[in-house]
Order: structure tokens, then C-alpha cells, then sequence
């Protein structure tokens, strides 16, 4: 008697839906992230004044630097349960290709944790007194961006797994893979604020979030097995 086993997107879309349903039923997945950056971005105009001009200045920045921190922050929940309650294991020994199995789980990270901050980006960057020409490319960036800095994170995350706290080797061992992108993504907007061209810059990032959706499930892979064994 043959055995029918689902298929590969069968068990890609059911990773997806557990790990949606494992945030939601925690909403703290949900809302911590979002109420870190709400908050930051918050504090920078009272803080540092109410001028236009200098909001403005520094309203790509504010965004794309608490985005990058509330990511950081959320990042400790990706596989500490799983490995907490064994069930890292069972992940790494599936018969299914690893690499999907991985690349499903972050993105369903990148959807509860990044996807609010980027609907709200618009919100902030006009508190911010940004000018309007600068939220497109803000967007634009924070879409392509965020997903590579939820792919390199990961990579940190797994190699840090098995510590109880792992919070600023963590940092240590990611924050200047994100350099590169918070460059880009904040070059965009000015360059837009200056009427000059982005598209350059938005196909860097690009470019960056294609090698890492190649090269980061393996790392993570590799890592997660050191972690655990």
C-alpha cells in the first residue's frame, strides 16, 4: 500500500498557517514589535523638537533605525519554543527540503512582525513632516528591506539558540550585516527628497534580498544543527 505524503507547497502553506496561528494565539509576537517602534518613533519628536525642517531631516532614519531595532527585538521568538519544546528537531529531521521548511517559517515572522510596521510606516513618516515625494520610496525599501533583515537575523537567532541569553551577542553578531541595507533604504528616500533617481538603489536592495533568500536557509540550516547537537 502506497503512502500518500503532501506534497511540498501542501507543507509549505501548513507551516505558514502554524506559525500564524502559534503568533496570534501569543499575541505578544504581534504586538511588542509593533508597540516598540510606535513608541520610538513616538519620542523623537518630543524629544527633539517640533521644527518641520528638522523632522523632516531625520524622518527616514528614525523609521528605517526603529524598524531595524523592533525587528532585532522580535527576532529572540523565532525558534526559541521550538526548540524549547523539541519540536526544532523534528523540523530539522523532516523529510522535506529544509530549505523551504525555513524560508516558510520566516516569512510568516515577516508577516506578524514586519508587515504592521510597514502599513504604518505612511502614518509616522508624515508625522515625521516627511515630504511626500519620500514615503513611496520609504515603502518601497521598507518591502524589499525588512525581509532580508528577518533572514539575517534568523541566521543569528539560530546560531544563538540554545543560549538562555542571547540578546546582545546577537546584536554583536548581526547588526553590521544590516548596515548595507539601512544605507540603502534611507539613500532611497533622500535621494527622492532630492528629486533625484532611486531605482538604483531599490535594485541593490533587491539584488541583496535574492542572494539572502538563496544563501540564508542554508546558513540557518547549518547553524540550527550546531545549535541543537
Amino acid at each position: 500500500m502506497t503512502e500518500n505524503r503532501p506534497g511540498l507547497g501542501a507543507v509549505i502553506a501548513g507551516t505558514v498557517r502554524r506559525e500564524l496561528l502559534l503568533a496570534l494565539r501569543s499575541s505578544g509576537e504581534v504586538i511588542n514589535p509593533l508597540m516598540f517602534f510606535v513608541i520610538a518613533v513616538t519620542l523623537f519628536p518630543l524629544g527633539g523638537g517640533v521644527e518641520s525642517s528638522f523632522l523632516s531631516s531625520i524622518a527616514s532614519g528614525v523609521i528605517w533605525v526603529t524598524a531595524l531595532l523592533a525587528i532585532m527585538f522580535s527576532m529572540d521568538n523565532l525558534f526559541r519554543a521550538d526548540y524549547e519544546d523539541g519540536s526544532l528537531e523534528q523540523l530539522l529531521m523532516s523529510p522535506q527540503p529544509l530549505y523551504f521548511l525555513l524560508l516558510a517559517k520566516v516569512f510568516s515572522h515577516w508577516l506578524v512582525a514586519c508587515l504592521p510596521i510597514i502599513v504604518l510606516a505612511p502614518v509616522f513618516a508624515d508625522m515625521l513632516a516627511m515630504p511626500a515625494e519620500g514615503r513611496l520610496p520609504l515603502v518601497l525599501g521598507l518591502l524589499v528591506g525588512t525581509p532580508v533583515l528577518c533572514l539575517l537575523g534568523a541566521i543569528g537567532m539560530a546560531l544563538t539558540v540554545g543560549l538562555s541569553r542571547s540578546g546582545l551577542l546577537l546584536a554583536v553578531l548581526i547588526l553590521p550585516l544590516y548596515i548595507p541595507v539601512l544605507v540603502f533604504g534611507t539613500g532611497m528616500v533622500e535621494a527622492a527628497m532630492s528629486s533625484l533617481p532611486y531605482a538604483g538603489l531599490l535594485a541593490l536592495l533587491g539584488a541583496i534580498l535574492v542572494l539572502t533568500i538563496c544563501l540564508s536557509p542554508l546558513a540557518i540550516g547549518a547553524a540550527l544543527r550546531i545549535s541543537v547537537n
